[in-house]
């Protein structure tokens, strides 16, 4: 056996016999497919890069390829006399139809699965998807496969190759020698800024919130039917969430106090508080954290104010509205038991 062995060999035939330019849209699946499921990747501005082409234009060229698998121009007649030229599609048309295509089948897919048990999100959209793309991708080598060598549509990879040499590292003038360096500085540039863009991306807004839920009666978490009527000593559930979009990992306090509030001056001024709970939480960035706790108020009277105070880190010695990052309230009413 000879040790030049080629590796395509090790291939199967479907795959050995591909075409480069279909060869390559399989491997851009599978890289999209693990940019989009694999969790130390998909966090990454790699998901981007690779999804984009993924969504925007490899379905749409698949499809392309399996409908026009023959060049620009090829031969239909046997005789001379009789031979006969049709026109395919060139390769800007190809480009053109493969992003409009990809823009139109893609959707569709999505508003299909909509309606299926899977529903419209990301494994089964991505699983489709690359299904749809890979069965194009055979389909169209094997119609290629089909038509005489000559008839077939090859991307001419070894042309362009050969032109862009020629033309950088032997213009006809020292000024077309000057337009090729400047165009060269462009391109680096260009892919440069867009490459800073992508993986620097300005910061976004930073902040976290504090919210207060309740269970509705199918156990859902909801914003509504508070707790607002107690008799004191009665205990009733609520639910405390807190959402972190600081783009880091935070420790926040959270302290439930219960406040005798009165209208002076046209403020409110805090006659009496009692401190109810404190909780302790670390919450990764871009996470939410929520716990179920009760509430059991101590004092009566009416228009109560049960407040939630949010800190990031430790809270101070004397929590106030004043020195909280974020506050919650409710108004209670707390009766003396009969």
């Amino acid at each position: 056996m000879s040790r030049d062995m080629d590796w395509r060999l090790l291939l199967p035939r479907p795959l050995r016999t591909l075409p480069a330019d279909l060869g390559a849209v399989l491997v851009l699946v599978v890289l999209a497919v693990a940019a989009a499921t694999i969790p130390v990747i998909k966090g990454t501005p790699i998901r981007i890069i690779l999804g984009l082409p993924y969504l925007l234009f490899i379905p749409g060229y698949a499809l392309v390829a399996a409908l026009f698998p023959e060049a620009v121009e090829r031969s239909t007649g046997v005789d001379e006399d009789e031979t006969q030229i049709e026109r395919g599609i060139d390769g800007i048309e190809r480009v053109a139809l493969s992003f409009g295509l990809s823009i139109a089948v893609v959707p569709l897919i999505g508003l299909l699965l909509n309606f299926t048990p899977w529903g419209m999100r990301l494994i089964p959209i991505v699983a489709v998807v690359s299904a749809f793309t890979v069965i194009l991708t055979f389909v169209a080598s094997r119609r290629r496969q089909a038509l005489n060598e000559a008839d077939r549509f090859v991307v001419p990879y070894e042309r362009w190759i050969a032109d862009a040499k020629a033309e950088l590292f032997a213009p006809d003038s020292r000024a077309d020698a000057a337009l090729n360096v400047l165009l060269v500085v462009s391109i680096l540039l260009a892919a440069g800024s867009t490459g800073y863009a992508i993986f620097v991306p300005p910061p976004g807004e930073q902040f976290s919130e504090l919210y207060l839920l309740t269970e509705d009666e199918s156990g859902d978490l909801v914003a509504d039917e508070y707790p607002t009527e107690f008799i004191r000593g009665e205990t009733k559930p609520l639910h405390i969430g807190i959402g972190n979009h600081e783009g880091r990992e935070v420790q926040y306090t959270v302290v439930a106090q219960l406040h005798r509030v009165e209208m002076q001056n046209n403020a409110t001024v805090v006659r009496e508080r009692t401190e109810l709970h404190r909780y302790t939480q670390t919450v990764g960035a871009n996470s939410t954290w929520s716990t179920k706790t009760t509430v059991s108020p101590s004092m009566t009277g009416d228009r109560l104010r049960l407040t939630y105070l949010l800190y990031k880190g430790s809270a101070p010695e004397n929590p106030t509205i004043d020195n909280a990052y974020r506050e919650n309230h409710l108004w209670v009413n707390v009766s003396a038991p009969q």
